[in-house]
């Protein structure tokens, strides 16, 4: 370790800096002004964590790890029984969740420093809600399947076809934007084009999301004796909640990304408690209660019963007549 002055920056008093090749020589999360692992200086004693500065909670990424993965078993289960292969991305984003919560317990446990530990929970926990987004993309086009071609302005290919062609353009901008940042950490140089790279990616799809939040709302509006039957209205609230889950994390990741790295809502882990991983595990816990493979098919059957509702009430008004 090289002499010098302190830097500034969170030095967790209770894990000393293995200086090791990766490390970063304060700890990532929230606010460090250098992060160069060939940088070593001294810690200065007794520290505390400045206002933008983290250690990751142990205890929320223990949580995080553990319902993601009972939620992927779950619904690779589902996947097998119903046959839902187009559900198949939000199995696929599970995964990365699960992937991106267990390097939150290893910089929590084995080493908060690691600019390999943060880069990839970062990578895995920003682009895993992409593929949520598909999955109810994929819902939506089966819906209209099934409820009839006229409760939607747009065939259900069309709508499979834009908005997944949308959501891989997110991803592939977010991805090389979450790669980016983790390289200009990892070099100790300015991020703030590769963050808004991921910033670019992410507005693109908090905008893509909002047509579709207006293109489901269409739906559930010109499907409404369908979606108002009894039997189907536990599935709609859960499709609706859970769109609605997916769409504040994304919102909140672009408010996020558009303040900048260490800035307030980046260096307080109760908002990312709050704001990405609640929404998102409610959400894919909701369609683990509520998978599409128990009710599309019951979509139909209301649209039967809509039907022969429709046929019984004009047969009462002409015998009125």
């Amino acid at each position: 370790m090289s002499s010098g002055a302190p830097i500034a920056g969170y030095v967790d008093p209770s894990f000393p800096d293995p200086n090791g090749s990766n490390d970063a020589p304060t700890v990532i999360y929230g606010k460090a002004p250098s992060i160069n692992p060939s940088i070593k200086t001294p810690k200065p004693k007794n520290s505390s964590p400045p206002p933008c500065s983290y250690t990751p909670s142990l205890v929320l990424a223990i949580l995080g790890t553990i319902l993601f993965t009972l939620s992927t078993l779950l619904h690779s289960y589902q996947l097998r029984k119903y046959r839902t292969w187009y559900f198949a991305p939000l199995t696929i984003g599970t995964t990365l969740e699960v992937i991106g919560y267990l390097f939150r317990i290893l910089s929590n446990k084995l080493d908060p420093y690691s600019v390999i530990y943060f880069v990839v929970q970062y990578f895995f926990i920003v682009v895993a809600p992409v593929f949520f987004s598909a999955a109810i993309y994929t819902i939506l086009s089966i819906l209209i399947n099934a409820v009839g071609r006229q409760s939607s302005p747009l065939p259900p290919r069309v709508v499979l076809a834009v908005f997944v062609a949308c959501d891989i353009i997110a991803t592939v901008v977010q991805i090389a934007g979450a790669a980016s940042i983790g390289q200009a950490e990892s070099n100790d140089t300015d991020p703030t084009t590769a963050n808004n790279i991921l910033l670019a990616g992410l507005a693109f799809q908090v905008s893509t999301f909002l047509i579709f939040v207006t293109l489901l709302s269409l739906f559930l509006h010109r499907a409404s004796k369908v979606v108002k039957h009894g039997i189907m209205m536990p599935f709609t609230f859960a499709l609706c909640a859970a769109t609605a889950l997916v769409y504040l994390r994304t919102v909140f990741r672009l408010a996020e990304t558009a303040q900048g790295l260490r800035a307030y809502l980046d260096g307080h882990e109760v908002f990312f408690g709050c704001l990405e991983f609640a929404p998102v595990v409610v959400a894919v816990l909701l369609f683990n209660v509520w998978h599409p493979g128990m009710w599309v098919e019951r979509y139909r059957t209301g649209v039967e019963d809509a039907t022969v509702e429709r046929i019984a009430e004009g047969e009462e008004e002409t015998g009125s007549v």
